[in-house]
C-alpha cells in the first residue's frame, strides 16, 4: 500500500503506559500521517477512518489500539478498497508491561514499525468471481439424508438425493418402532419414516435417484461436477455443496466366535431380531419354536480394543426398545439383559425405568465370556458379575447387540496407501519402490468402499479419522470435514441414534447452504469465515517439489502430470500452510505473505549486544496461542518486554526463511507457539503444529553449522485455555537466551 494512514487510540490505559508522541515520531520517519483519538472504536473515531478511506486519501489503514481479536465489527472495512493492519497496543503493551518503562516504549515503537512494514507489503483483496451452483447433493437416503434433503429444500435450495438401494429409508425402513423422543418416555414410539419419505419425494425441490451410485465428483465447492450411474444410465449435474449421509452397518458378528454367532443358530444379532419383530414372528431359528427366555448381550464387540474400541451409542436404547416390543407381543417371554454399563442419558433414563418395571425384565451387570451349547438351550457364561464369578445363565435365544461400523471409505486401505507412499519417499530400493507404487495403484480404487469418488490428490473419499469415521476434527464445529464444502451427517459421521441422526442431517444441510451462500460472496469458510482473499501462485518459479500439494490439509491443491500445483480457490481455507511449505516462496495472500512477514522482522530495532537487551520473536497461531496471550493481558499478567509478537494463521504457515532473516538480523531467539496436537485437541488446520515440528526439526543441524545454539529456536504447543502458561513460556525462553548470551551474528 502506498497511501497509509495511522490511527492511534489513547484510551484503555494506552496513553498512561506509553508516549504516543514517540509513536508519531516513528510514523514520521516513514512519512506517514498519524491521527490520535481518545476512543478510536467510538462512532466518531470509526467515522474519521471511513471518511479518510472514502475520500481516497488512504488505501491502507494501520490501527494502533486493542487486539485484532477485539472490536472486529467496528474496524471492519471493505478489503477490496482498503488494506487494514492492527497493532495491539492495549493487550500486548499497556495491559501487560510496566507503564512508562523505556522497554515498554521500545516495544510499542517496534510493534508500530512492524505494522508499517507489513501494511506496506499488503495488497487489496481480489475476490474470486465464480458462478456458484445452488444445488445441494445429498448422498444417502436414510434418516439423516432425508432430513438433510428436507432441510436444504426448505431453505430454498434444489436437492439431488442419491441412494444406492432401491428404496429410501436405510436401516429405519426395517424398524417398526423407535426409541421415544417425546413424552411419555416409558414406551417405544411409532416409526414415522414413511411420512418423511413421502414429504421428500413429493417436494418439487428434491430430485430422488435410487439404485444409483456416484461415479465421480470433481471440481470445488460451488462448482462440483457430479457423475452418477444408475439402471437408467449415467447422469451429470453440478452441485454447490455435498452432504454425505451414507449411514453405518452392523459389526460383523462372525468376528465374535466366543459368543457363538455362526456356530449356534439361536445366536442372532439385534438387527436380525428387529426383522423378526417387524414380521411378528419371534421364533428360534433352530426349531421355529417360540423362545421362553431371550438373553441380550450388550457391547457385543463394542468398547473392545480387539474389535470396536468405541461405544456405538444406540445399542443400549435399541435393546430396551426390543425388550419392550417383545413384552408387548409375547407377554410370557422372559428377557434378560447382560450389560457392562447400560447407557441411557437424558430422558432415556425414564424409558429405562419403564422397561425395568415391565414383568419378565431382568437386568444383570457383567461381561459375557462365552456362549456354549447347553443341550436344547444355550449356556451363557458371565464374568465380572454381581451374581458371582463366572455365573452361567441359560437362554433359548441370544441376541448380540453389535455396534455400528461407518459406511465410509476403507480406512485400512487408506492407511496402507499412506504407508506405501512413505516407502516411495524413502526410496529404499528400486524393487521396494516399484512394489509400493504398484500397491498404491491397486489400493487407490479399493473396490466396494468408494462412495464419493472425489478427483482429489489426497484420495477418492473423505479422510477416515479415528475409528474410520469421517468425523470433524473440530470439537465445536461437528459438521466440518477435511474437504471443504462436503459435510458428513448421521451414523457415517459418528456413532449415534435415530434422534441424533435426524438433528445431524438438519445441521449438515444448514452448513451446506451456508457454504453455497459464502461462495456467492467469495468468502472462505470456517475457521477464517468471511475472508475474501485468495492465494496467488507465481508458478514461473515453481520447482514442482510437491510440498504444497502434499501438506495442504483440505485438498485445495491438485497437481498436473509434472507436479505443478493446481489451485482450487473455493476449496481453500486460507490457512497458509502452502505458504509455509514452499521453499521458493512463490505463494502469497494479499495481506499475508513471506515478504510481508520478513519485512516485519527486518523492521525491528535490534540493540547492540553490549546493551544486554535481547530481541525475541514469537510466532503465535491466531486461534490458540495468540488469544491465550490476550486473555493473560486482560488479567494484567505481565511478560518479558523483549518479545515481539507476530501472529500467524497457523504454525504450519511459518516459512523457514523467516528464521534465516531473523537470525541474520541479530534476533537472539525465536519461539513458535501453536495449537496442541493429538486427537484430543483441535488444531484449526489439523496438523499445523506437527508440520512446524517436522520442518524445524530439520533446522537444528544448520544452526550447529553456523555456530548457533539449537536452544535459540523453540516450538511449544499451547491450548487456548492455558493463558496463565503463555507469559511463563515467554519469560522462561527469555531467561534461556539471556543465559546463552547475544546472537553472534548481531552486528553483521
Amino acid at each position: 500500500m502506498d497511501k497509509i494512514g495511522i490511527f492511534l487510540c489513547s484510551g484503555c490505559e494506552i496513553d498512561s503506559a506509553i508516549k504516543l508522541d514517540g509513536l508519531q515520531a516513528v510514523a514520521n520517519e516513514n512519512g506517514i500521517s498519524t491521527t490520535i483519538n481518545p476512543c478510536l472504536c467510538s462512532p466518531e473515531g470509526v467515522a474519521a477512518i471511513r471518511k479518510a478511506v472514502d475520500d481516497g486519501q488512504i488505501n491502507g489503514v494501520l490501527i494502533g489500539a486493542c487486539s485484532p481479536r477485539a472490536k472486529s465489527d467496528e474496524f471492519r472495512f471493505d478489503p477490496t478498497k482498503v488494506a487494514v493492519e492492527r497493532v495491539s497496543l492495549r493487550e500486548h503493551v499497556a495491559w501487560s508491561h510496566e507503564p512508562g518503562n523505556e522497554n515498554t516504549q521500545a516495544l510499542a515503537e517496534d510493534l508500530l514499525r512492524m505494522g508499517i512494514a507489513k501494511i506496506q507489503k499488503m495488497n487489496l483483496a481480489k475476490p474470486a468471481q465464480e458462478a456458484i451452483e445452488d444445488t445441494v447433493l445429498v448422498v444417502g437416503g436414510g434418516l439423516a439424508g432425508l432430513c438433510a434433503a428436507e432441510a436444504a429444500s426448505g431453505l430454498g435450495k434444489p436437492v439431488v438425493l442419491v441412494e444406492a438401494k432401491e428404496e429410501l429409508g436405510g436401516y429405519l425402513a426395517g424398524v417398526t418402532s423407535l426409541v421415544p423422543e417425546i413424552p411419555p418416555y416409558e414406551k417405544p414410539a411409532s416409526n414415522h419414516l414413511s411420512e418423511l419419505i413421502a414429504k421428500v419425494t413429493e417436494s418439487s425441490k428434491v430430485r430422488v435417484l435410487t439404485s444409483c451410485k456416484i461415479k465421480q465428483i470433481s471440481g470445488q465447492p460451488g462448482q462440483f461436477d457430479v457423475e452418477v450411474e444408475s439402471a437408467q444410465g449415467a447422469q451429470k449435474f453440478k452441485a454447490g455443496a455435498i452432504v454425505q449421509a451414507t449411514g453405518a452397518r452392523p459389526y460383523d458378528a462372525h468376528k465374535l466366535p466366543h459368543l457363538g454367532y455362526g456356530k449356534f443358530a439361536d445366536v442372532i444379532t439385534s438387527h436380525q431380531l428387529e426383522q423378526m419383530l417387524k414380521q411378528g414372528k419371534l421364533l428360534r431359528p433352530s426349531n421355529k419354536q417360540a423362545p421362553k427366555r431371550v438373553l441380550f448381550v450388550q457391547c457385543a464387540g463394542s468398547r473392545d480394543p480387539d474389535h470396536l474400541p468405541y461405544c456405538s451409542s444406540e445399542c443400549c436404547a435399541t435393546s430396551l426398545k426390543q425388550v419392550s416390543a417383545i413384552h408387548k407381543s409375547n407377554a410370557d417371554v422372559e428377557c434378560l439383559v447382560v450389560y457392562r454399563d447400560l447407557r441411557a442419558p437424558g430422558q432415556l433414563e425414564r424409558f429405562y425405568l419403564g422397561v425395568q418395571e415391565e414383568p419378565g425384565s431382568l437386568f444383570v451387570r457383567g461381561v459375557v465370556d462365552k456362549v456354549e451349547n447347553g443341550g436344547g438351550q444355550l449356556k451363557v457364561t458371565v464374568g465380572d458379575s454381581m451374581l458371582g464369578k463366572d455365573s452361567v445363565l441359560t437362554a433359548d435365544l441370544v441376541v448380540l447387540a453389535v455396534g455400528m461400523v461407518p459406511n465410509s471409505a476403507d480406512g485400512e486401505a487408506l492407511r496402507k496407501i499412506a504407508d506405501a507412499k512413505v516407502r516411495v519417499e524413502k526410496n529404499e530400493s528400486e524393487v521396494q519402490v516399484a512394489e509400493a507404487k504398484k500397491q498404491i495403484e491397486e489400493l487407490k480404487r479399493h473396490e466396494g468402499t468408494e462412495i464419493l469418488n472425489l478427483v482429489y490428490r489426497q484420495g477418492p473419499d473423505l479422510p477416515a479419522l479415528r475409528y474410520d469415521f469421517p468425523d470433524s476434527h473440530y470439537i465445536c464445529f461437528p459438521y466440518e470435514t477435511r474437504r471443504t464444502g462436503i459435510y458428513s451427517a448421521g451414523a457415517v459421521h459418528a456413532p449415534m441414534d435415530a434422534a441424533q441422526a435426524a438433528d445431524d442431517g438438519w445441521g449438515a444441510a444448514m452448513k451446506a447452504v451456508q457454504c453455497i451462500e459464502a461462495n456467492k460472496r467469495s468468502e472462505a469458510l470456517h475457521p477464517r469465515a468471511g475472508d475474501v482473499s485468495v492465494a496467488d501462485f507465481f508458478l514461473q518459479r515453481c520447482t514442482q517439489c510437491k510440498r504444497c500439494t502434499e501438506e495442504c490439509p483440505f485438498g485445495s491443491l491438485n497437481e498436473d502430470v509434472k507436479g505443478t500445483p493446481q489451485y482450487n480457490q473455493l476449496r481453500c481455507r486460507r490457512c497458509g500452510i502452502c505458504l509455509g511449505a514452499c521453499p521458493e516462496r512463490i505463494i502469497s495472500f494479499p495481506e499475508f505473505s513471506v515478504d510481508a512477514v520478513s519485512s516485519m522482522v527486518k523492521a525491528i530495532s535490534v540493540p547492540e549486544d553490549y546493551e544486554e537487551k535481547p530481541r525475541i520473536i514469537a510466532f503465535m497461531c491466531e486461534n490458540d496461542a495468540y488469544p491465550a496471550l490476550d486473555e493473560a493481558a486482560a488479567k494484567r499478567i505481565q511478560w518479558n518486554p523483549w518479545v515481539r509478537i507476530i501472529p500467524v494463521r497457523c504454525l504450519g504457515a511459518v516459512n523457514i526463511i523467516w528464521v534465516a532473516d531473523s537470525l541474520s538480523r541479530g534476533i537472539d531467539g525465536l519461539i513458535l507457539l501453536g495449537c496442541k496436537s493429538g486427537d484430543d485437541y483441535q488444531c484449526h488446520y489439523m496438523r499445523g503444529s506437527e508440520l512446524a515440528q517436522t520442518r524445524f526439526g530439520n533446522i537444528q543441524e544448520t544452526l550447529n553449522r553456523l555456530a548457533l545454539e539449537p536452544e535459540r529456536i523453540r516450538i511449544v504447543e499451547l491450548a487456548r485455555n492455558e493463558f496463565e502458561r503463555a507469559p511463563q513460556i515467554l519469560d522462561e525462553f527469555s531467561q534461556t537466551l539471556q543465559d546463552l548470551g547475544a546472537n553472534p551474528l548481531k552486528g553483521f
